[in-house]
């Protein structure tokens, strides 16, 4: 006859159990169970379309878009998300499509929403290219600042782990580089939401991938961010003439003329109220109180992002003004 097992000893044979269980099922990181479906747009490109409004830990940081060019070579991917977790879910879903390697992960801006994801597509193997302008990004201490913020706001899909990955390469200008037959020209928007914010055109699919320069959907954010020279970079999207283009933010637009104009128009709106505000020396919560916001209120992000936004684009005007009275 077998003895019976003592109760203590069950129930601590119970809790290990247990614990196996879950050590099976459990993800190996944070977020390893998200999963991203990609959306085909092009003869051979792809992007995944993040959340409307914010980033936070509800959405998992995913918030932002990203894409991918498949070529016979190799494929090509425009941005990161923003979280490893993301990052991760990324190469999944590109797997879907195809298994070539990827070669290139053209970074469009050193936001956070847009970089966070490089650590795993970096263990790829990938090579990361960015505009020059970004060293400022590292060099100025934004990185480990804007890391700590994302680690309090986003844990645990921005943990201790998180780093932020410098690029491979970094560009001193517009450049063209052909893989699988495709001729890719990475454009450098002169400075508007960032000074190093790059687009992608695939010519041969007409395709464009415009970073933060266009956001669909939501109120823009800009932030400190020159608006004339965004403005100025608008011009230059339309000049391509692409038969789709994928935006930082928000669906794929089939009619960029007509899916630019929120972003376009709320930079116009901001440096018309603000520069008038400048000129007449009204104070800045003055100024913002009495304009009329009511276009735009309903619009996703309005809350968190547009009075930082007014207030940028004051302190712009200022500046612009300063500059034309030397």
């Amino acid at each position: 006859m077998i003895a019976a097992m003592p109760m203590p000893s069950i129930l601590r044979l119970a809790a290990l159990l247990l614990v196996v269980a879950q050590s099976i099922a459990a993800p190996a990181h944070a977020g390893d169970d998200i999963v991203l479906a990609p959306k085909r747009i092009s003869a051979h490109g792809y992007f995944v379309q993040g959340e409307s409004g914010m980033a936070s830990a509800a959405n998992k940081g995913f918030m932002s878009n990203a894409g991918f060019v498949v070529t016979g070579e190799g494929v090509v991917v425009f941005d990161a998300l923003g979280t490893p977790a993301l990052g991760r879910a990324l190469i999944a879903a590109i797997r879907t499509i195809t298994p070539a390697p990827i070669r290139q992960v053209i970074v469009s801006h050193y936001h956070a929403d847009h970089v966070y994801g490089l650590q795993p597509l970096k263990e790829a193997g990938a090579e990361i290219w960015a505009y020059r302008a970004g060293e400022a990004y590292f060099t100025s201490g934004l990185a480990e600042e804007r890391l700590a913020q994302r680690r309090a706001d986003l844990f645990p899909w921005v943990d201790e782990t998180t780093r932020v990955v410098r690029p491979d390469r970094w560009l001193d200008g517009d450049t063209d580089f052909r893989l699988g037959g495709l001729t890719f020209r990475l454009i450098w928007s002169g400075g508007g939401h960032s000074p190093e914010d790059l687009m992608m055109y695939v010519v041969e699919d007409g395709l464009l991938f415009a970073g933060d320069l266009i956001f669909a959907g939501r109120i823009p954010f800009v932030g400190n961010g020159d608006s004339k020279g965004w403005l100025a970079a608008t011009r230059k999207m339309l000049t391509l003439a692409p038969s789709v283009v994928v935006p930082g933010h928000g669906p794929a637009s089939h009619d960029v003329a007509r899916d630019l104009a929120l972003t376009r128009d709320y930079l116009v709106y901001l440096r018309e109220t603000m520069g008038r505000a400048v000129r007449d020396l009204t104070p800045f919560d003055e100024a913002y109180a009495a304009t009329d916001w009511s276009r735009y209120k309903a619009l996703p992000a309005f809350e968190p992002a547009n009075r930082i936004n007014a207030w940028g684009t004051y302190l712009r005007m200022e500046q612009e003004e300063l500059t034309a009275a030397k």
